[in-house]
């Protein structure tokens, strides 16, 4: 397997964007979902509940976050607030007020733009533990495009239209798997000099139901057709195997992902 595409979405919940290469660190790639936008009370916005979201494209520089036109400096230290990604609860470094503006304004309510503290410590669960961002549960998302191939057959055998891989906002893409889903089946692996291990199957909710270029919900597909053979014994479907980062280093596009260990 060939990794085909690397993706980094620096804002929770927003559009994210194509890279070559990436530094990969215990979190993950760098700068991913290292931020998110919260409400008055410091919880988390997601496209379950706010899919236009999706429609944003804040671009990362190594010193601002670029967003509708504005560059903001990237606050690295300073006030903290509290927040909450669902039963977690920590806090972010806020970036002023004309970030908070410019989201605000976007989504029409009023949010704030948060960065990972830089003593942030907060630890994953799965096969393979780890540490994160504000990521919703571990520091990578490998999805292969013989998956995606594979769905969109169902989808359109269903009558449906297929949807792109960009409905899974995954981090590493795979061409070359020669089965749908052999991604799963990792339990570890090397790109580059980087060393993966499996954490999950990554449990999908609602937001692969939401178009990703208009923001808007277009359902139900894929969910509908991941119920017919998906299911996950403890509910909801699956599609995707969330990673731990267990070596650091660089991955780029083009590198071979070797499997270290197969699941038995």
């Amino acid at each position: 397997m060939i990794v085909s595409d690397l993706l980094v979405y620096p804002v929770k919940g927003c559009g994210g964007y194509s890279v070559t290469s990436s530094a990969v660190e215990p979190t993950g790639l760098r700068g991913d979902r290292m931020m998110m936008l919260v409400d008055d009370d410091g919880v988390f916005l997601s496209q379950r509940k706010v899919p236009e979201m999706a429609a944003l494209r804040p671009f990362l520089t190594d010193d601002a976050l670029l967003h509708g036109g504005s560059a903001f400096p990237i606050v690295a230290d300073g006030p903290r607030v509290p927040v909450t990604v669902h039963t977690w609860h920590g806090s972010g470094v806020d970036q002023g007020d004309e970030a908070a503006e410019s989201f605000s304004q976007a989504l029409k309510r009023s949010v704030r733009l948060v960065r990972t503290p830089p003593d942030l410590h907060r630890e994953t669960t799965g096969e393979t533990t780890g540490v994160v961002g504000y990521a919703d549960g571990n520091a990578l998302l490998v999805l292969s495009l013989s998956s995606l191939d594979g769905l969109n057959e169902r989808i359109l055998e269903r009558g449906g239209d297929p949807v792109p891989m960009n409905r899974f906002r995954p981090n590493v893409v795979l061409s070359g798997a020669v089965e749908p889903h052999a991604e799963d089946r990792v339990r570890r692996a090397a790109i580059g000099d980087v060393e993966l291990a499996y954490a999950k199957d990554c449990v999908r909710c609602a937001v692969p139901m939401v178009d990703q270029r208009t923001g808007l919900k277009d359902g139900p597909e894929p969910i509908r057709t991941l119920a017919t053979y998906r299911r996950d014994p403890d509910g909801g479907v699956t599609f995707g195997m969330k990673a731990q980062v267990v070596r650091t280093g660089t991955i780029a596009v083009g590198d071979k992902l070797d499997v270290l260990e197969w699941r038995a």
